[in-house]
C-alpha cells in the first residue's frame, strides 16, 4: 500500500444518504462488510445512482464515519453525497454535512487483501496531512470516496485506488 496524491478540495454544503451503522453493528473482524455486501445485494447503490447529485462532486459511493454525541457514540454510513435538496428515497437516512475544505489521500493497494480498509490505512492518511500542516477535526467527517474508475477498475497489477478523505479545521 502506498500514497500516490494527497491534496485538498473543497466540496458544497451536501446531504449523506445512506445507512447508519454503530459500533454495535461490526462484524467479529470489527468491520462494516456484510453491510456493504447487502448494499449490493439489495441494490441501495441503484436507488442512490437516481437520485439528484450535485454537479462537480462525484457521485461515487462512500464510506462515511465521525464520532457523533459525547459518548463517543461513532457512526458509519454507506451511502452517496446528494445535493441538499435531494429527497430522501424510502428506507434511508439522511444528515447534512456543511460545506469545507478537505483533505484527499489516494492510497493505492489491493482491494482483496483488506489492506485499504485496514487502521494502518487510515493512520498512513491522516500522516500525510499531518505532514502538510493540515489539521483535520477528531470529531468532524471523515470518509472514504469509490471512485469510479480509481477504484472499481484494477490496474495490471490486480491494484486500486482509495481516496481517504477527512474535513479539515
Amino acid at each position: 500500500m502506498e500514497i500516490v496524491k494527497v491534496y485538498k478540495e473543497n466540496l458544497p454544503g451536501v446531504k449523506l444518504v445512506g445507512k447508519c451503522y454503530t459500533n454495535k453493528d461490526r462484524d467479529e473482524s470489527g468491520t462494516f462488510g456484510r453491510y456493504w455486501q447487502q448494499c449490493f445485494q439489495e441494490g441501495w447503490s441503484d436507488i442512490l445512482k437516481q437520485c439528484i447529485g450535485i454537479p462537480e462532486v462525484s457521485d461515487d459511493l462512500i464510506g462515511a464515519m465521525r464520532m457523533a454525541g459525547g459518548d463517543g457514540d461513532f457512526e458509519y454510513w454507506i451511502g452517496a453525497f446528494l445535493s441538499p435538496g435531494a429527497e430522501v428515497p424510502h428506507g434511508f437516512m439522511s444528515v447534512e454535512i456543511p460545506a469545507g475544505e478537505v483533505g484527499v489521500c489516494w492510497l493505492y493497494g489491493n482491494d482483496d487483501s483488506g489492506e485499504l480498509y485496514s487502521m494502518e490505512a487510515s493512520d498512513l492518511s491522516m500522516a500525510a496531512f499531518n505532514e502538510k500542516g493540515w489539521k483535520f477535526a477528531e470529531k468532524g467527517w471523515f470518509f472514504e470516496r469509490y471512485n469510479c474508475p480509481r477504484f472499481t477498475s484494477p490496474d495490471e497489477k490486480g491494484n486500486v485506488i482509495l481516496d481517504i478523505c477527512a474535513y479539515l479545521v
